[in-house]
């Protein structure tokens, strides 16, 4: 018997017609497995079965054979499986418990009941492992969203689960976050740990997978490493026009939060048509940035401009704009407030949501919620778009919509300003490039090469 074994295993969440699981049979033994498809595809209900959080907490309608370690799913309990599988959520701002790195880091080591001695190794060597040891006397509060999400592994691999189940870990990660994290779920496997990991920046994961999963409405197939896609494509991009006009401007600004500048000294600039990205590490500032360009923090000293308009931003976690019943109720609420007399219909078909424009945003798939999210902003027309980390959890798919949603401003005379790790969508996008770290901001060429 597997690690993980499932059988004719199928899943109808509460109130929902069609399956969201549909037949899945699956076996994992050791290694790592990546997991792939696009975003509303099963992935996340998959997951939440590995520890138990599907049937006993969101309820629904269950069938077929899913063993864990042994345990028939329906019947251990959450607490029992939480012992020996150790899952990271997609959404690590609800994971943390504690205020202090080093303690949120213990929290799971205490609920196993874990010697203090014991547990101060484990914790050191997981936030080592993690690439985060100098956070440990940080707040979580003023951690980056790629910085709370190498927190919520290292928590979890203090616990040495048996089983590990990562649902996109790499969404928020610099690159060196990210080789950081592979590196620590390697050194994991190699221990004995089997892992399970649903990532839409596969191209990452793949070199240390043992094999790789498809889903596809429900049902997992497997993909051998023939084809896997490991090919590079260069983008050629010509030099920018020169803007006609100014859309923000930054003079001397000083900024940080709670008093504390992180940003020292930025005199930046953005025109009309331009569509800025901003590149740099976990924790360097461009969060910061972002919310002092749209007036959210105002500058400790020096001054910003904007241009007269509506500015619309989109927050690195996007259920914090999604209280609505519907997505379309989302967009509608929009639309009002802007009296743009758009359509919401239209603003769905061109985010491709129509599909699930009567669903409730909080019950969606991670790519999903961003597509919503992002709806809700662009609803409206604003003059000045802030985009944190918008391919967070987006597919393929939702990746070329989002492309097009930023030409679409850019080419009606609109400023984008997107923070993003993403290399393809700063190859697709980007006419400036603005590299954020150590306090300051630099202008370079946007990026020529990007992985698929």
């Amino acid at each position: 018997m597997g690690t993980v074994s499932f059988a004719g295993l199928h899943y109808t969440y509460p109130e929902m017609a069609s399956r969201a699981l549909d037949g899945v049979e699956l076996e994992l033994d050791s290694g790592l497995t990546l997991l792939t498809g696009a975003s509303g595809s099963g992935k996340s209900t998959l997951l939440r079965v590995c520890n138990g959080l599907i049937p006993h907490f969101h309820g629904g309608v269950i069938g077929g054979s899913a063993r864990v370690l042994g345990r028939e799913v329906v019947r251990a309990s959450t607490r029992e499986l939480a012992r020996d599988v150790g899952f990271v959520f997609q959404d690590p701002e609800l994971q943390a418990v504690y205020p202090s790195v080093e303690r949120d880091a213990a929290f799971g080591l205490e609920n196993l009941g874990i010697a203090r001695g014991e547990m101060l190794s484990r914790v050191d060597d997981a936030l080592e492992m993690c690439g985060i040891a100098h956070l440990r006397g940080r707040a979580v509060a003023t951690l980056s969203g790629g910085e709370r999400q190498r927190l919520a592994l290292a928590g979890v691999l203090a616990m040495r689960p048996r089983l590990l189940v990562l649902d996109e870990p790499l969404s928020q990660l610099d690159p060196e976050g990210a080789a950081a994290l592979i590196a620590a779920l390697h050194a994991a496997v190699q221990a004995g740990t089997t892992a399970l990991v649903a990532e839409h920046r596969h191209h990452l994961v793949l070199e240390r997978a043992d094999r790789c999963l498809v889903m596809l409405e429900g049902r997992v197939t497997a993909c051998g490493p023939g084809g896997w896609e490991k090919t590079a494509r260069l983008v050629a991009r010509d030099d920018p026009a020169a803007s006609s006009e100014l859309s923000w401007r930054l003079h001397r600004v000083h900024a940080g939060p709670a008093g504390v500048a992180v940003l020292h000294d930025l005199d930046l600039a953005g025109g009309t048509g331009e569509v800025v990205a901003l590149t740099g590490a976990n924790g360097s500032g461009k969060t910061t940035l972002l919310r002092t360009i749209a007036g959210l923090l105002p500058p400790l000293s020096g001054s910003v401009e904007r241009s007269p308009g509506r500015i619309a931003y989109l927050p690195q976690n996007p259920s914090a704009l999604l209280h609505r019943a519907t997505v379309r109720s989302e967009i509608d609420w929009t639309l009002r407030r802007t009296h743009s007399g758009g359509r919401a219909d239209t603003v769905l078909e061109e985010m491709g949501l129509t599909a699930v424009a009567e669903r409730d945003p909080r019950d969606l798939s991670s790519g999903q919620r961003q597509r919503a999210a992002l709806a809700s902003v662009l609803a409206g027309d604003p003059s000045l778009l802030l985009l944190d980390e918008p391919t967070r959890g987006m597919d393929g798919a939702a990746r070329a919509v989002l492309t097009a949603a930023l030409a679409r401003v850019a080419g009606r005379g609109g400023s984008a300003v997107v923070a993003t790790h993403d290399p393809q969508l700063v190859a697709a996008v980007a006419t400036r490039v603005v590299d954020v770290g150590e306090g300051v901001a630099r202008d370079r060429r946007p990026l020529v090469g990007a992985p698929r």
